[in-house]
Formats: structure tokens, sequence, C-alpha cells
């Protein structure tokens, strides 16, 4: 058997590849951590709805209604609108539940088509004054508040670790909330102008 001995024209070769596939790679990884990572905000954010009222043609008796509050701006409704879109698959329509999503003022954007269901509202008396978005806010049968606040706490936002389920199962199932004032850490992006 012999043995080949490398060249030192040939170690250069070798090592100059190992040395490009290692850039290769850094920026690759550079490129996926500034497109897909985003920093996580833990502050805690106050969401208070006493100031929320519904328009006067959905106001009073009837459906249980649930108002979404976002910016398309925010990066934080990219994680939200999955969770979003399973809670309008499981109980809008026969569930007896509305659905309906208000956007920042003097913003511009539209929910992806897998949310065509929730019915655009131009404004929601009180809505300039809520401090954070992704929020909802949830009407029982009689037309009271009976949630106002984050779909979740935590960098994600899911079925898993969600507020909103619990609470209109009890709603549907005529059992009272009120759960009007809350705080959670989590991704959300200031809603005033």
């Amino acid at each position: 058997m012999t043995t080949r001995s490398r060249t030192p024209g040939s170690t250069f070769f070798i090592a100059l590849a190992l040395l490009i596939c290692a850039a290769g790679l850094w920026a690759g990884y550079r490129w996926f951590e500034g497109r897909y990572v985003r920093a996580f905000s833990d502050k805690t954010a106050l969401f208070a709805g006493d100031v929320l009222n519904l328009p006067a043609e959905l106001a009073g008796p009837g459906r249980i209604r649930v108002v979404h509050f976002w910016d398309p701006a925010c990066p934080c409704n990219v994680g939200n609108q999955q969770h979003l879109t399973e809670l309008v698959e499981h109980f809008a329509g026969a569930s007896g539940v509305d659905f309906y999503a208000v956007r920042k003022s003097g913003t511009q954007g539209q929910l992806p088509s897998t949310l065509s269901a929730i019915k655009p509202l131009d404004s929601l008396p009180g809505a300039d004054k809520i401090t954070s978005s992704p929020a909802v806010a949830i009407w029982d049968r009689q037309g009271n508040l009976a949630y106002f606040g984050p779909y979740s706490e935590g960098l994600v936002c899911n079925s898993q670790n969600s507020f909103i389920e619990p609470i209109l199962l009890a709603l549907k199932a005529d059992r009272p909330v009120s759960a009007t004032h809350t705080m959670a850490v989590g991704c959300y992006c200031p809603w005033a102008p």
C-alpha cells in the first residue's frame, strides 16, 4: 500500500474551501437570525377595557362578539394570526360567536385571506385609548364586556397558552366572566399613534 502525501498547494486549497464553507454558513446564520429571530420585549403591558363600548349597531343582547385589535406594522401579529385563524374556525358561525377587527388608526394593511370571516369595524368607541396590540375584547350575549386583554402571555400565542378559548367556552355555557383589566408580559406593540 502506498500513501499519498499532500502537497502544500492541495492543503492550501482544502483550507481555503473550509474557510469559504464556514463563511457561507456564518452568513446564512446571520441572514436567518436577522429575518426570523426578533427580540422579545419583556415589558409588562396593561390592558384596561373600561373605555371600550360596542358601536350602536352591535350593542345590546345578541351573539357573543369578539373584537380583534391589530396594527399591520406590528411584528407580533404574525404569531397571533395563526391562533386567531384557529379561533375563527372553531367558534365562528353556528357556534354563536361573531368576529370583528379594528385596525390601528392611521395604518394601512389587511388581514390575511384565512381571516376573511372577520368583519372589519371602522372604529370602536374607546379604541383610541387602549395601550397595546394585538389585543382582544369579548362581549357576552347580554352585550356586557366580559374580557379585554391579550390573547396569551409570553413570546408565542397559541391555543396551549391562550386566555381566549376558556372565556369563549364559559360564555357559550352562559357562565359569567368579568376580566376587563389585565396585565401581561409578551409580544405587544404600542397602540397610541
